[in-house]
C-alpha cells in the first residue's frame, strides 16, 4: 500500500480539536503523521508514494453514516454493497453501517460475515448492524455475543419496531451484556397501518391516512422508561430517524436523568416537510414521513444545540419501477448517500452557520462514537487513514441520473448544493476523485 502526502489543506478533526493548515501523512492504512505545513521532514516526505494537493480545501476525518440499507443479500436489482458503497466513497463516507432487513434478514454470524466478505466488492468499510431477533419477528432473539464476535456493531429490527415489552426489556438487556447498543426503528405500528404520510391537514386534503407524531413519541418514551427500571449503565438505546418535536423531547429529558439514550437526525428530515408530498411525489415518501414545519425546525434546533448525536442518511434506494406507482403503494425511502455533506452543508453550515467543525462531527466522529468505531471519525496519529477533502465553498447540482447508486429514487435531483467532495480516501486507498 503506497503512501499519501496531503499536502496544505485546512484539517477539521473534532477529535483532536485541530482546526488549523496542516500536512497529512498517510501510511499502511493509518494516519502516519499530522503537522503544519511544510514541518515533516524529509524523509517523511519521500515515504509518500503519491502527492495530494488540499490547497484551499478542507481535510477531515472520512464520513460515518451509521443508517443504511445496501439490500444484499437478496435484493440486488435496488441495489449491491458495490454499488452502495461507490456512491458513499462519491459522498464522502468510509464507513457505513448497514441494516439487517435484507432477504433473509441478517439475523445469523454467516450473513454478518457475507457481508463483509473482499467478494461483496466494498469499496469503503462496511459495518453490519445485524436483526435484534429472529427474522425480525419481534419474538425471540437472535445470538449477540455470536453476531458481535463476526463483526456486528449494533442491534434493530429496523423496517419493523420491537413492540412487545417483554422482548424490548430482553434486548436492552442481552445487548447490555454484549456491549452493543440496540437500534429502535421508533414506530408504533398499531396507530400507523394503511398510512403512508403524516398526519394532518394536508393528509386530509390529499385523501391519505396520515401517521401521527405519538406513533414516534410514545415507542421512543416506552423504551426510555424501559431503559430506566433496568438501572443497567451499560445499556445503550440509539433512536433511528428521529423526526418529531415530541420524540426529541423524551431524549433530551432522558439524558438529563443520566440514561445512555443517543439519536440520529436524517437530512431529509431537516431539509424538507411534508409538503414536498404535495403532488404525490413518490421520490418523497419515506418512513418516518416528512413532518410538519414544526417538526422539521425542531430537528433543525436540536442539532443546532447539540441535542441530536448524527447526522445519517437511511439510505434506502428502491428501482424505478416500485417507486413509479400509487402513492399508497410505492415502498418508502430514498436515497442519501451522496447528498448528505452538500445538504447539511448549505442547510446548516450556509445558512444557519454552523461551524465546519461541528458539520464533521456530526456527520463523522460523533457517529463513530455512537457505534463505538474505534479508530474512524479521527485524523489523530494511529487513525485508520480514512480521510474527506471537499471544497466548503464550492456549489454543485446533484443530478440523479449520474448518481453510482443503482436507484435514483431521491427528492433532490436537481438541487444545488454546497460543499463538493474532491477525494475520499479509505483505510489508505483512493477510492473517490471528483
Amino acid at each position: 500500500m503506497k503512501s499519501i502526502l496531503i499536502r496544505g489543506g485546512r484539517v477539521v478533526d473534532p477529535s483532536s480539536g485541530v482546526d488549523a493548515d496542516r500536512d497529512v501523512l498517510l501510511k499502511d492504512g493509518r494516519v502516519a503523521a499530522v503537522d503544519a505545513p511544510g514541518k515533516l521532514n524529509a524523509s517523511t516526505k519521500q515515504e509518500a508514494a503519491e502527492i495530494v494537493d488540499a490547497q484551499g480545501l478542507v481535510v477531515a476525518p472520512g464520513l460515518v453514516d451509521i443508517h443504511v440499507h445496501l439490500r444484499e443479500p437478496g435484493q440486488g436489482y435496488k441495489e449491491t454493497i458495490t454499488s452502495g458503497t461507490a456512491a458513499a466513497a462519491a459522498g464522502g463516507f468510509t464507513a457505513v453501517c448497514a441494516m439487517p432487513n435484507t432477504v433473509p434478514v441478517n439475523d445469523s454470524p454467516e450473513t454478518t460475515r457475507w457481508m463483509q466478505s473482499p467478494e461483496r466488492g466494498a469499496q469503503i468499510r462496511v459495518f453490519p448492524i445485524a436483526a435484534a431477533t429472529r427474522g425480525s419477528m419481534g419474538e425471540a432473539l437472535t445470538e449477540y455475543g455470536a453476531l458481535k464476535a463476526a463483526g456486528a456493531v449494533g442491534v434493530t429490527d429496523d423496517g419493523k419496531p420491537i413492540l412487545g415489552e417483554a422482548i424490548m426489556r430482553q434486548t436492552l438487556a442481552a445487548a447490555a451484556r454484549a456491549g452493543l447498543p440496540v437500534i429502535q426503528h421508533a414506530e408504533d405500528t398499531r396507530m400507523t397501518a394503511g398510512c403512508s404520510m403524516n398526519a394532518g391537514a394536508l393528509a386530509f386534503r390529499l385523501g391519505l391516512r396520515g401517521m401521527p407524531v405519538e406513533a414516534e413519541s410514545s415507542l421512543v418514551e416506552r423504551d426510555i422508561r424501559l431503559l430506566a427500571e433496568m438501572k443497567n449503565g451499560r445499556a445503550h438505546l440509539h433512536v433511528a430517524h428521529l423526526s418529531t418535536a415530541k420524540a426529541l423531547e423524551a431524549v433530551k429529558s432522558a439524558r438529563r436523568n443520566g440514561l445512555h439514550v443517543t439519536c440520529e437526525v436524517a437530512p431529509h428530515h431537516f431539509v424538507l416537510n411534508e409538503e414536498a408530498v404535495a403532488e404525490y411525489n413518490t421520490h418523497a415518501k419515506m418512513n418516518p414521513p416528512l413532518r410538519s414545519e414544526a417538526d422539521r425546525e425542531a430537528m433543525l434546533e436540536g442539532i443546532i444545540e447539540g441535542a441530536v448525536d448524527s447526522i445519517a442518511t437511511d439510505h434506502a434506494p428502491h428501482a424505478a419501477h416500485e417507486k413509479e406507482q400509487e402513492f399508497e403503494r410505492a415502498p418508502n425511502g430514498i436515497t442519501g448517500l451522496e447528498t448528505a455533506l452538500g445538504l447539511t452543508m448549505a442547510v446548516l453550515h450556509g445558512k444557519h452557520k454552523l461551524p465546519l467543525s461541528r458539520i464533521i462531527s456530526l456527520l463523522s466522529t460523533q457517529p463513530a462514537a455512537v457505534l463505538n468505531l474505534k479508530g474512524r471519525g479521527s485524523l489523530a496519529v494511529g487513525s485508520f487513514a480514512d480521510v474527506v477533502i471537499f471544497d466548503p465553498k464550492k456549489q454543485w447540482t446533484f443530478h440523479a441520473s449520474a448518481s453510482k447508486s443503482k436507484s435514483k429514487n431521491t427528492p433532490f435531483d436537481g438541487w444545488t448544493m454546497l460543499g463538493a467532495v474532491s477525494v475520499t480516501i479509505s483505510e489508505g486507498r483512493i477510492v473517490y476523485s471528483g
